[in-house]
């Protein structure tokens, strides 16, 4: 997905103090091991907060409990009904209490958007990687290669990092990769930028996530994940869509002007003699 440069600038010097915490918690890797490890420290932060919480609450549960032996004369100044109690110092714990809250709270909203936007960003960092353009229409998907070949599978070597530039030929539509947990907007008009790297070879499928008209629950498409040697010989063996349909049209072409031309001048020669047979006979 493309970012606004612009509204990136705000964030530049936040982004410098995340991103070193960023590079030894998110893995290099495919999409599903980034977001797989994402999901693992959420985990393990919200079951150490669950655990702090849950546990404060039930000690103070048990230690404030009802013994049944309340002595109104034992000293303790309750409050009384229609009045407010006076405070007892408790404000400070509170306000403490909060801010740390809140403090936990905003790092790790911060720390979550900048390593999904990591995770968009990784790819054009690397030169090795496949491009494939990715045309979306109703209903299916058609995949372009960088030598001009057109395929409705998407093929790729294993361990490869596939770049993919996403459109729409006429309405919305959204291409995604459940396997890969990759996902973006198909537009009219416009582009997205999305990758993913597979490591396993193996069929999967690709599908639209958009509802598009009457055919969006069969807008699917098969993703091939070969072996590199395999794709290697594969891609070397595959030729530009339109080579060979303009060569045959082209053909076509010059053989109709041809024959015109041969049924134009038949016809002249026809209608002259036809025109001298007349004058000869008058």
């Amino acid at each position: 997905m493309m970012y606004d440069e612009v509204s990136m600038y705000p964030m530049v010097p936040l982004t410098a103090l995340v991103m070193p915490l960023q590079s030894g918690l998110v893995p290099d890797g495919g999409r599903d091991e980034i977001f797989q490890t994402i999901f693992v420290w959420f985990l393990i932060l919200g079951t150490i907060v669950g655990v702090v919480v849950i546990g404060y609450m039930l000690y103070n549960a048990y230690k404030f409990r009802d013994r049944g032996e309340r002595d109104d004369d034992d000293g303790i100044d309750r409050p009384e009904l229609g009045e407010l109690p006076e405070g007892g110092g408790g404000g400070r714990k509170l306000a403490l209490s909060l801010l740390l809250s809140a403090a936990i709270v905003i790092s790790l909203i911060t720390w979550t958007y900048f390593a999904l936007v990591d995770v968009e960003t990784r790819a054009t960092q690397t030169d090795d990687s496949l491009n494939v353009q990715v045309e979306g229409f109703q209903f299916g998907w058609e995949f372009i290669y960088p030598n001009g070949n057109t395929s409705e599978t998407l093929r790729v070597p294993a361990n490869t990092t596939v770049q993919l530039t996403v459109t729409s030929r006429d309405v919305f539509h959204n291409f995604g990769i459940p396997a890969f947990k990759m996902k973006t907007d198909a537009l009219p008009g416009q582009t997205t930028d999305t990758w993913f790297q597979p490591n396993e070879t193996g069929t999967y499928q690709a599908q639209c996530f958009e509802l598009c008209g009457a055919g969006h629950s069969a807008m699917n498409a098969n993703v091939s994940v070969m072996e590199p040697d395999a794709y290697e010989q594969w891609y070397e063996n595959t030729t530009p869509a339109n080579t060979t349909g303009n060569a045959t049209t082209n053909a076509t072409t010059d053989n109709a002007t041809a024959t015109n031309a041969t049924t134009g001048n038949a016809t002249t020669a026809n209608n002259a003699t036809a025109a001298t047979n007349g004058t000869t006979a008058a």
